[in-house]
């Protein structure tokens, strides 16, 4: 019971923040609904969890906590993929600058 509280308390907590910085410009309007997804899913599987264990049975998976640790999982490292290509691209924008400058440097 204290834990479907909780779950509740931190989807909306989530659910106003995500709409928050999506109203400040500080969240696309890809990750706003990316993250409404999962705070809604997060206050769904707070107030029924024993969908998690039907859909777990559904795709072969033991219990319902098994199907939420993988998918948590692999959110995160789907977020990690994307850290990572977002860090790779400021790196090749970086080298490019620094080359321009160079090259810049040289002229004066």
């Amino acid at each position: 019971m204290i834990y479907q509280v909780l779950g509740i308390l931190i989807g909306i907590a989530g659910i106003l923040i995500s709409v928050l910085r999506f109203r400040d410009s500080r969240t696309s309007p890809g990750g706003l609904i990316l993250w409404l997804i999962l705070w809604v899913s997060v206050i769904f599987f707070s107030l029924r969890p024993s969908f998690s264990t039907e859909i777990a049975n559904i795709l072969g998976i033991g219990r319902g906590l098994d199907f939420l640790l993988i998918i948590g999982i692999l959110g995160a490292y789907y977020l990690l993929f994307r850290i990572y290509l977002m860090v790779d691209r400021l790196q090749q924008e970086i080298t490019e600058l620094v080359h321009e400058i160079a090259l810049r440097g040289d002229d004066e």
